[in-house]
């Protein structure tokens, strides 16, 4: 069974970092792109990052730019989101996802193919 797992919400006070991680079961990570998006109460899911299979390729939303970082272990399974100087407005589930494509092109959930059940970020003073 394919399964996606995020991990390292929690609650932190703005200007804070988080580091998140996306590991996989049942499959191995080193020939899809992904992706991490969020979704907060109200709204519609929006991407935050992406990265290629290689790890060679990423892109940024504009509201990440300069404060997240994408990376990712291949040899763990796993990829990560470095989230930096955080503010209320970052407050979402935090999901990762996994593209058939090993590109990072466009951060759009269509273009994913297995998603995990996310990750709380709250932030708040």
């Amino acid at each position: 069974q394919l399964q996606l797992v995020e991990s390292g919400g929690g609650l932190v006070q703005p200007g804070g970092s988080l580091r998140l991680s996306c590991v996989a079961s049942g499959f191995t990570l080193d020939g899809f792109g992904i992706g991490w998006f969020r979704q907060a109460p109200g709204k519609e899911r929006e991407g935050v990052s992406c990265i290629s299979s290689s790890g060679g390729s990423t892109s940024q939303a504009e509201s990440a730019n300069g404060r997240f970082f994408i990376s990712r272990d291949n040899a763990k399974n796993t990829v990560y989101l470095q989230m930096n100087n955080l503010s209320p407005e970052d407050t979402a589930v935090y999901y990762c996802a996994a593209s058939w494509s090993p590109y990072c092109s466009a951060i759009v959930p269509s273009e994913y193919d297995y998603w995990g059940r996310g990750t709380q970020v709250t932030v708040s003073s």
